[in-house]
């Protein structure tokens, strides 16, 4: 999967993906109108809503993306109605092509780590027949547990060819807190980069390892001294636009090929109506604004990488 990526990103020029983390203050009163005169104002409306809104969206802006980034909370919140529009958004993303990143951030050990691996990017023996599950193309994977929490995500990826991004500096102000920590003179976040570059070597792609890592674009010169100790992994850079990144911070994430890091945008896409550079499209049109905002932030991390 991770080859996929990588020809997707060189083929459409973006190596951006669009985060699907519906909020119910960002869907339009049109769709939200709509859903609950269909489902009532109910878990079932709110599902049905985001389902909506979010469909709009990657209509719009599907044929400029190589991926999408759905954050499960997001559709937890719902409960199982949200989980339903979790599954139909990652279903239609695959019918557009899309590489799909289930941002799920799971950790634990043994039994049950593997279980959420079969969960999201595995299959599940059902009497004499396997399914598939969420069926998410990469996730996210808390490393806290140490080995033991991830080799059952690396297990599974190796039999079904997708990947994990693992969590090693995030784009929150408080990731110090504990990523920062010196560990024999050395910040803990860079110990975790060197057993993602150790794991990595367990599942490579054709150029690219399938066990790739999370760096906030919010820690730029953090991300220079991560880049050069995962040289094989690809780098999910979350933290653009709405939190602070912008093009100029992420340049050093990107190896010499223009290659190596995909640059998350959440709310700055899914909810671009809402800001006032993009207020002229109005709510009735909000995926437009959404689709000028994809635009933009490719224009915008194409002239930094042009300009490094």
């Amino acid at each position: 999967m991770i080859n996929k990526l990588v020809d997707k990103i060189k083929k459409t020029g973006a190596p951006i993906v669009v985060g699907l983390d519906p909020m119910m203050k960002f869907v339009p009163e049109h769709i939200k109108k709509a859903a609950f005169e269909a489902k009532g104002e109910t878990l079932e409306g709110a599902a049905e809503a985001i389902w909506m809104y979010n469909k709009e969206i990657i209509d719009k802006t599907y044929d400029l993306i190589p991926a999408v980034k759905p954050q499960i909370a997001m559709y937890e919140q719902f409960g199982i109605p949200g989980l339903v529009a979790f599954q139909k958004t990652v279903d239609y993303c695959h019918e557009k092509d899309l590489v799909v990143i289930g941002d799920i951030k799971r950790g634990d050990i043994g039994s049950t780590s593997a279980a959420y691996a079969t969960a999201h990017v595995g299959k599940v023996q059902v009497g004499n027949t396997m399914c598939q599950g969420f069926n998410e193309d990469f996730v996210t994977v808390n490393p806290y547990l140490g080995t033991d929490g991830v080799q059952p995500f690396i297990d599974v990826c190796k039999e079904e060819k997708k990947g994990i991004f693992i969590l090693v500096k995030t784009s929150n102000p408080s990731s110090g807190e504990f990523q920062d920590r010196l560990i024999d003179g050395r910040p803990l976040y860079e110990h975790v980069g060197e057993k993602v570059a150790e794991w990595g070597e367990q599942l490579m792609g054709d150029s690219y390892s399938y066990v790739g890592a999370v760096v906030g674009a919010t820690y730029p010169e953090m991300g220079k001294v991560l880049r050069k100790v995962m040289p094989k992994s690809f780098i999910l850079v979350p933290g653009y636009g709405a939190q602070g990144g912008q093009g100029k911070d992420l340049v050093h994430f990107f190896n010499e090929d223009g290659l190596g890091a995909i640059v998350n945008s959440s709310r700055g896409i899914i909810a671009a109506y809402q800001n006032e550079k993009y207020a002229k499209f109005g709510a009735e049109h909000f995926a437009d604004a959404s689709r000028q905002a994809v635009v933009d932030m490719i224009a915008d991390i194409d002239q930094a990488l042009k300009n490094r």
